[in-house]
């Protein structure tokens, strides 16, 4: 009676305990892993704006996207190898450190490879109409690709600095790394195809927002787009539940439409913030001294993101199909955190209960084997 009484305990508040932790993630991702991500990228990328030819705009941008995509290629391409040789077995401080070298640089590498292509393209289509043009080409691109998804980002993602697959960035046809010419071409294909039409659409979509909200007044505008966007965000996250019930039960292409829509809704309330946060560091965070400003905030947000094991939320890697998850599992957004933590303790307890109890079973066979039979007559 008491272990059923246990049991049924524990099936009440497991639930409980998980929709809180859930909470916990959700706010965790919103208020303080998102918010680092964007000022790590925002530090960055006005430090390379500072060193990199900063009197000569096409040519810091060329360079830019050329670094960037160069080695965005080469750490596509060697993530099999990465994933293969970098591992805890070297040692959990030198895992620690290489994986997290690594991070650093990859985070560079995107930061730069994405200001590269932005700046071009804001060099070479200004006006309004050829800013609305070539964001809605691009997003009817990457819709046809199926590939939406890959606009949400911070403050509705979260990347786990987990040991497994530490190095993993799924190219778009998803091919092998021992086909090496068609491997070659498909981490070609993803790094600057698919991730130069998602920053068309991030640089169109901020573009028309910097013409449309408020464009005389920065301030009033800044402040306009982090209470729109996180109004989408927590509207986006309440509506997860029905959402993932709804696509749960369709099929084909209108499931595949409302999840895009979804992802489309969400990418809105990800530009918003983004952009918010952005202009609100220029404008509060000591904007008469850039070089001060932008090296504090990059030095401590990523010290703050490493700490917190989640340092891989910076990096813009991989391509995601959409609604390739079964069922609704395609509009849930990433950002467990305290679940994953809580998830492997309680493997780790299994793990040790089963260890534990198998001596014990195998010890009472062993002494049931080791008792003489009985004769007939010792019986009696």
């Amino acid at each position: 009676m008491l272990e059923n009484s246990i049991i049924d305990m524990q099936s009440l508040t497991e639930p409980r305990a998980e929709a809180i932790l859930e909470i916990v993630d959700i706010l965790f991702t919103i208020l303080v892993a998102g918010p680092l991500v964007i000022i790590y990228w925002k530090a960055t990328w006005v430090l390379v704006d500072i060193y990199i030819y900063p009197e000569d705009s096409l040519l810091s941008a060329a360079c830019s996207a050329a670094f960037g995509i160069m080695f965005g290629l080469t750490l596509c391409a060697l993530q099999a190898p990465l994933n293969k040789i970098l591992t805890p077995d070297l040692g959990r401080i030198k895992y620690f450190f290489f994986s997290r070298l690594y991070t650093i640089f990859a985070g560079v590498v995107n930061v730069t490879a994405c200001r590269g292509v932005w700046n071009l393209h804001e060099i070479f289509i200004q006006d309004t109409v050829g800013v609305l043009i070539s964001t809605i080409v691009a997003t009817l691109c990457i819709g046809l690709m199926r590939s939406l998804r890959n606009l949400d980002s911070a403050p509705l993602s979260l990347t786990v600095d987990s040991d497994e697959d530490y190095f993993e960035s799924p190219t778009f046809y998803r091919t092998s790394s021992r086909e090496t010419a068609l491997y070659i071409l498909d981490c070609v294909f993803s790094v600057t195809v698919v991730g130069s039409l998602v920053v068309f659409v991030w640089r169109g979509s901020w573009a028309l927002l910097d013409i449309f909200l408020y464009p005389d007044d920065q301030v009033k505008s800044f402040w306009t787009s982090l209470v729109v966007g996180y109004a989408i965000v927590v509207v986006t996250f309440a509506t997860q539940v029905p959402m993932r019930w709804a696509v749960g039960k369709l099929q084909g292409a209108p499931r595949l439409l409302v999840a895009d829509l979804y992802h489309l809704v969400s990418f809105l309330a990800t530009v918003n913030v983004w952009r918010a946060v952005w202009g609100l560091m220029d404008v509060y965070f000591f904007p008469d001294t850039p070089k001060l400003s932008n090296w504090c905030s990059h030095i401590i947000s990523l010290s703050l993101l490493i700490l917190l094991n989640c340092s891989n939320s910076i990096l813009v890697r991989g391509v995601y199909i959409d609604a390739e998850e079964p069922a609704g599992d395609c509009v849930v957004f990433p950002c467990h955190y305290l679940r994953l933590f809580f998830h492997k303790e309680r493997i780790k307890k299994r793990q040790k209960g089963s260890l534990t109890a198998a001596p014990t079973s195998a010890t009472k066979k062993i002494e049931e084997a080791s008792v003489p039979l009985q004769t007939p007559e010792e019986k009696v």
